[in-house]
Protein backbone atom coordinates (compact mmCIF):
# COMPACT_ATOMS: atom_id res chain seq x y z
CA UNK A 1 0.00 0.00 0.00
CA UNK A 2 2.79 2.41 0.90
CA UNK A 3 4.44 1.73 -2.48
CA UNK A 4 1.17 2.34 -4.32
CA UNK A 5 0.59 5.58 -2.45
CA UNK A 6 4.16 6.75 -3.11
CA UNK A 7 3.80 5.90 -6.81
CA UNK A 8 0.52 7.82 -7.03
CA UNK A 9 2.04 10.80 -5.22
CA UNK A 10 4.98 10.82 -7.65
CA UNK A 11 2.56 10.81 -10.59
CA UNK A 12 0.62 13.70 -9.09
CA UNK A 13 3.84 15.66 -8.56
CA UNK A 14 4.76 14.98 -12.17
CA UNK A 15 1.42 16.46 -13.24
CA UNK A 16 2.21 19.47 -11.06
CA UNK A 17 5.53 19.97 -12.83
CA UNK A 18 3.99 19.69 -16.28
CA UNK A 19 1.30 22.17 -15.36
CA UNK A 20 3.85 24.60 -13.99
CA UNK A 21 6.10 24.57 -17.04
CA UNK A 22 5.92 27.69 -19.14
CA UNK A 23 4.04 29.66 -16.47
CA UNK A 24 6.05 32.40 -14.83
CA UNK A 25 3.61 33.81 -12.31
CA UNK A 26 2.36 31.72 -9.42
CA UNK A 27 1.58 32.07 -5.74
CA UNK A 28 1.95 29.70 -2.80
CA UNK A 29 -0.08 30.05 0.39
CA UNK A 30 0.60 27.91 3.47
CA UNK A 31 -1.63 27.48 6.50
CA UNK A 32 -0.42 25.82 9.71
CA UNK A 33 -2.96 24.76 12.33
CA UNK A 34 -1.83 23.56 15.75
CA UNK A 35 -3.43 22.63 19.06
CA UNK A 36 -1.90 20.85 22.05
CA UNK A 37 -2.75 19.92 25.65
CA UNK A 38 -0.17 18.53 28.10
CA UNK A 39 -0.86 17.55 31.71
CA UNK A 40 1.39 16.18 34.45
CA UNK A 41 1.06 15.10 38.06
CA UNK A 42 -1.27 12.23 38.94
CA UNK A 43 -2.07 11.75 35.27
CA UNK A 44 0.23 12.47 32.34
CA UNK A 45 -1.70 13.34 29.21
CA UNK A 46 -0.54 14.51 25.80
CA UNK A 47 -2.94 15.60 23.07
CA UNK A 48 -1.51 17.09 19.88
CA UNK A 49 -3.36 18.09 16.72
CA UNK A 50 -1.93 19.64 13.58
CA UNK A 51 -2.94 20.43 10.02
CA UNK A 52 -0.83 21.80 7.19
CA UNK A 53 -2.40 23.09 3.98
CA UNK A 54 -0.37 24.23 0.97
CA UNK A 55 -2.14 25.95 -1.95
CA UNK A 56 -0.14 26.49 -5.13
CA UNK A 57 -2.05 28.70 -7.55
CA UNK A 58 -0.65 28.97 -11.06
CA UNK A 59 -1.20 32.13 -13.08
CA UNK A 60 -3.29 30.44 -15.75
CA UNK A 61 -5.13 27.11 -15.66
CA UNK A 62 -3.63 25.00 -12.88
CA UNK A 63 -3.83 25.05 -9.11
CA UNK A 64 -2.77 22.42 -6.58
CA UNK A 65 -3.38 21.62 -2.93
CA UNK A 66 -1.73 19.35 -0.39
CA UNK A 67 -3.00 18.78 3.16
CA UNK A 68 -1.64 16.76 6.06
CA UNK A 69 -3.97 16.37 9.04
CA UNK A 70 -2.88 14.52 12.18
CA UNK A 71 -3.93 13.81 15.75
CA UNK A 72 -2.23 11.94 18.58
CA UNK A 73 -3.34 11.31 22.16
CA UNK A 74 -1.55 9.41 24.92
CA UNK A 75 -2.02 8.81 28.63
CA UNK A 76 0.85 7.89 30.94
CA UNK A 77 3.05 7.34 27.90
CA UNK A 78 0.63 4.88 26.23
CA UNK A 79 -0.89 5.95 22.91
CA UNK A 80 -4.68 5.69 22.80
CA UNK A 81 -5.38 7.57 19.56
CA UNK A 82 -3.30 8.27 16.48
CA UNK A 83 -4.51 9.30 13.05
CA UNK A 84 -2.84 10.72 9.93
CA UNK A 85 -4.79 11.82 6.86
CA UNK A 86 -3.02 13.19 3.77
CA UNK A 87 -4.59 14.45 0.54
CA UNK A 88 -3.24 15.91 -2.68
CA UNK A 89 -5.13 17.36 -5.63
CA UNK A 90 -4.47 18.99 -9.00
CA UNK A 91 -7.18 21.17 -10.60
CA UNK A 92 -7.27 22.17 -14.25
CA UNK A 93 -9.62 25.09 -14.94
CA UNK A 94 -11.76 24.64 -18.04
CA UNK A 95 -13.74 27.88 -17.59
CA UNK A 96 -14.34 30.38 -14.72
CA UNK A 97 -16.98 28.07 -13.19
CA UNK A 98 -15.66 24.55 -13.86
CA UNK A 99 -12.55 22.44 -13.47
CA UNK A 100 -11.24 18.87 -13.72
CA UNK A 101 -9.62 17.46 -10.59
CA UNK A 102 -7.23 14.60 -9.91
CA UNK A 103 -7.17 13.66 -6.22
CA UNK A 104 -5.43 11.16 -3.97
CA UNK A 105 -6.02 10.49 -0.27
CA UNK A 106 -4.25 8.32 2.30
CA UNK A 107 -5.32 7.62 5.89
CA UNK A 108 -3.51 5.73 8.64
CA UNK A 109 -5.63 5.43 11.78
CA UNK A 110 -3.88 3.26 14.35
CA UNK A 111 -7.08 2.33 16.20
CA UNK A 112 -9.58 2.05 13.31
CA UNK A 113 -8.95 -1.63 12.58
CA UNK A 114 -7.47 -0.75 9.17
CA UNK A 115 -3.73 -0.67 8.58
CA UNK A 116 -4.42 2.00 5.96
CA UNK A 117 -7.00 3.23 3.47
CA UNK A 118 -6.20 5.10 0.26
CA UNK A 119 -8.22 6.40 -2.68
CA UNK A 120 -7.55 7.85 -6.12
CA UNK A 121 -10.32 9.70 -8.00
CA UNK A 122 -10.87 11.86 -11.06
CA UNK A 123 -13.57 14.46 -10.53
CA UNK A 124 -15.52 17.22 -12.23
CA UNK A 125 -15.74 20.38 -10.14
CA UNK A 126 -17.92 23.46 -10.30
CA UNK A 127 -17.77 26.76 -8.39
CA UNK A 128 -21.15 28.05 -7.22
CA UNK A 129 -22.14 31.42 -5.74
CA UNK A 130 -19.63 33.29 -7.90
CA UNK A 131 -21.80 36.40 -7.70
CA UNK A 132 -21.71 36.43 -3.88
CA UNK A 133 -18.68 38.32 -2.65
CA UNK A 134 -18.79 36.88 0.87
CA UNK A 135 -19.60 33.26 0.02
CA UNK A 136 -18.00 30.43 -1.94
CA UNK A 137 -19.29 26.93 -2.68
CA UNK A 138 -17.35 24.26 -4.53
CA UNK A 139 -18.87 20.97 -5.66
CA UNK A 140 -16.98 17.96 -7.04
CA UNK A 141 -18.16 14.56 -8.25
CA UNK A 142 -16.22 11.70 -9.77
CA UNK A 143 -15.08 8.09 -9.77
CA UNK A 144 -12.00 6.18 -8.73
CA UNK A 145 -10.61 3.33 -6.64
CA UNK A 146 -10.27 2.78 -2.88
CA UNK A 147 -7.83 0.31 -1.35
CA UNK A 148 -8.27 -0.86 2.25
CA UNK A 149 -5.68 -2.89 4.15
CA UNK A 150 -6.21 -4.88 7.35
CA UNK A 151 -4.04 -7.50 9.03
CA UNK A 152 -6.14 -10.20 7.38
CA UNK A 153 -6.61 -8.99 3.82
CA UNK A 154 -6.35 -6.20 1.26
CA UNK A 155 -9.31 -5.12 -0.85
CA UNK A 156 -9.65 -2.71 -3.77
CA UNK A 157 -13.06 -1.48 -4.94
CA UNK A 158 -14.40 1.09 -7.39
CA UNK A 159 -15.91 4.14 -5.69
CA UNK A 160 -17.97 7.21 -6.50
CA UNK A 161 -17.05 10.43 -4.70
CA UNK A 162 -19.12 13.54 -4.01
CA UNK A 163 -17.82 16.55 -2.07
CA UNK A 164 -18.92 20.07 -1.14
CA UNK A 165 -16.83 22.90 0.37
CA UNK A 166 -18.64 25.98 1.65
CA UNK A 167 -17.05 29.15 3.02
CA UNK A 168 -18.97 32.15 4.37
CA UNK A 169 -17.15 35.34 5.27
CA UNK A 170 -19.43 36.29 8.17
CA UNK A 171 -17.56 39.50 8.94
CA UNK A 172 -14.22 41.15 8.24
CA UNK A 173 -12.59 38.95 10.89
CA UNK A 174 -14.66 35.73 10.95
CA UNK A 175 -15.30 32.84 8.56
CA UNK A 176 -17.72 29.93 8.74
CA UNK A 177 -16.51 26.71 7.09
CA UNK A 178 -18.55 23.64 6.16
CA UNK A 179 -17.01 20.66 4.32
CA UNK A 180 -18.72 17.40 3.37
CA UNK A 181 -17.71 14.34 1.35
CA UNK A 182 -18.97 10.85 0.67
CA UNK A 183 -17.03 8.00 -0.92
CA UNK A 184 -19.22 5.01 -1.66
CA UNK A 185 -18.20 1.58 -2.90
CA UNK A 186 -19.38 -2.03 -2.79
CA UNK A 187 -17.53 -2.67 0.50
CA UNK A 188 -18.67 0.42 2.45
CA UNK A 189 -19.33 4.14 2.33
CA UNK A 190 -17.25 6.79 4.11
CA UNK A 191 -18.83 10.10 5.16
CA UNK A 192 -16.76 13.04 6.36
CA UNK A 193 -18.12 16.30 7.84
CA UNK A 194 -16.29 19.34 9.16
CA UNK A 195 -17.88 22.46 10.62
CA UNK A 196 -15.70 25.32 11.80
CA UNK A 197 -15.58 28.97 12.77
CA UNK A 198 -12.32 30.86 12.35
CA UNK A 199 -11.72 34.32 13.86
CA UNK A 200 -8.74 36.60 13.23
CA UNK A 201 -6.60 37.56 16.21
CA UNK A 202 -3.71 39.25 14.41
CA UNK A 203 -2.94 39.86 10.75
CA UNK A 204 -1.70 36.31 10.11
CA UNK A 205 -2.96 34.55 13.23
CA UNK A 206 -6.46 33.14 13.81
CA UNK A 207 -8.35 31.08 16.37
CA UNK A 208 -10.41 28.18 15.03
CA UNK A 209 -13.12 26.05 16.61
CA UNK A 210 -13.98 22.92 14.60
CA UNK A 211 -15.97 19.70 14.81
CA UNK A 212 -15.10 16.77 12.53
CA UNK A 213 -17.10 13.59 12.05
CA UNK A 214 -16.12 10.47 10.09
CA UNK A 215 -18.65 7.67 9.61
CA UNK A 216 -17.91 4.40 7.79
CA UNK A 217 -20.84 2.08 7.21
CA UNK A 218 -18.85 -1.18 7.46
CA UNK A 219 -15.84 -1.50 9.80
CA UNK A 220 -13.75 -4.35 11.27
CA UNK A 221 -15.27 -6.30 14.15
CA UNK A 222 -15.29 -4.51 17.54
CA UNK A 223 -14.62 -1.11 15.94
CA UNK A 224 -17.04 1.81 16.07
CA UNK A 225 -18.45 3.25 12.85
CA UNK A 226 -18.30 6.92 13.88
CA UNK A 227 -15.34 8.99 15.03
CA UNK A 228 -15.67 12.62 16.16
CA UNK A 229 -13.05 15.26 16.84
CA UNK A 230 -13.68 18.63 18.51
CA UNK A 231 -10.76 21.06 18.60
CA UNK A 232 -9.72 24.61 19.34
CA UNK A 233 -6.55 25.48 17.42
CA UNK A 234 -4.36 28.39 16.43
CA UNK A 235 -4.01 28.98 12.68
CA UNK A 236 -0.97 30.69 11.16
CA UNK A 237 -1.08 31.90 7.54
CA UNK A 238 2.08 32.66 5.61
Amino acid sequence: MKNIFAYSLCNLLAIFSLGASGQEESSIATQLELGAIFTSGNTKNENVKYKVTVDWDQAEDWDYQFTSDGFRSSQDGISNAQRLYHTGSANYTTNPDSYIQGRIGYENDKFSGFDSQADITVNYGRNILQNRGNMALGLTAGFGVRRSETKLNTESVAIARLAANYNWNVSESADFIQDFSIETGSDSSIYRFETGIQTDILENLSLKFSVKVKHQTVVPISRKKTDTETAITLVLNF
